[in-house]
């Protein structure tokens, strides 16, 4: 996987690079959500890799990029994705971000609105962590830096994934494969992530200044960021479109694949005209 030196920080990255026959494409640049990497959007950059460039960030501590002393809170993770833009694209792009690459992506649009040609928005939130919510990111963190994450996969998997996603056996590799993924991760990192959500600030009061073609994508069965969520951002932001996704969860993405690659398609065509 290829990497980026940001302000010193090294940034791994997946890249598509342009379509053959389309040198001057587009680019997406995809943001995941915590205890994820750029792997959750592997079916929208099958899907979408013949018209766009997509490029799929691993934030700090998650997937192939490495754990740092600090810089985790979202501002950081906001500098390390516009550092990311300016350095390998040369003009604006459009943006997909789940849960905490949704946070990153409302600060992007809201200040530097002038790097995106549109902003989708999955299963995120305008607002700080919920108290009782956030008490227990910090137990769970402080819990997985002791003993790691197989004593916790039985609170962390109807976090992640919905029931209806859960309940079909044919689902279970893919679970599987998301714990292994997460097993591999550093502890320490990860840990700072966790707490940088459960910590994180509210964005709220600034997504009014998007002015950026906005899809505001949810799982109906959302338990992290539940459907108000959206509606709250979609609410906010002018002109705003809200999509809820049947029979999915807060990783909408892995759970209900088809209908989000549809949902991006056809939003990105409209603003590509």
């Amino acid at each position: 996987m290829p990497t980026l030196q940001v302000e010193g920080t090294t940034i791994s990255f997946g890249d598509s690079g342009a379509p053959p026959d389309r040198p001057d494409a587009p680019t997406i640049v995809f943001g995941h959500g915590l205890l994820f990497s750029g792997w959750m959007f592997h079916a929208q950059v099958a899907a979408l890799r013949d018209r766009y460039r997509c490029i799929a960030i691993d934030w700090r501590g998650q997937g192939e990029t490495p754990a740092t002393p600090g810089g985790y809170d979202m501002d950081c993770l906001t500098g390390d994705a516009v550092g990311l833009i300016k350095a390998l694209t040369q003009t604006p792009v459009h943006y997909v971000g789940l849960s905490m690459g949704g946070f990153v992506g409302q600060r992007i649009a809201a200040r530097h609105g002038g790097l995106l040609r549109s902003l989708t928005l999955l299963d995120t939130s305008p607002d700080r962590e919920e108290p009782a919510a956030a008490r227990q990111d910090r137990l769970l963190a402080f819990v997985y830096r002791l003993v790691g994450m197989k004593p916790l996969a039985s609170k962390v998997v109807p976090i992640m994934f919905g029931p209806t996603f859960r309940a079909d056996p044919k689902n279970r590799p893919v679970i599987d494969e998301f714990l292994t993924r997460l097993g591999r991760c550093e502890r320490s990192g990860l840990r700072k992530a966790v707490l940088a959500v459960a910590n994180r600030e509210p964005i709220y009061d600034e997504i009014d200044r998007i002015s950026v073609p906005t899809l505001v994508i949810v799982g109906a069965d959302d338990v992290p960021t539940p459907v108000d969520k959206a509606k709250r951002i979609a609410a906010r932001i002018p002109g705003a479109r809200l999509e809820i996704v049947p029979e999915a969860g807060h990783s909408s993405t892995v759970e209900q694949p088809a209908a989000i690659s549809a949902l991006l398609e056809e939003f990105l065509a409209g603003v590509e005209g």
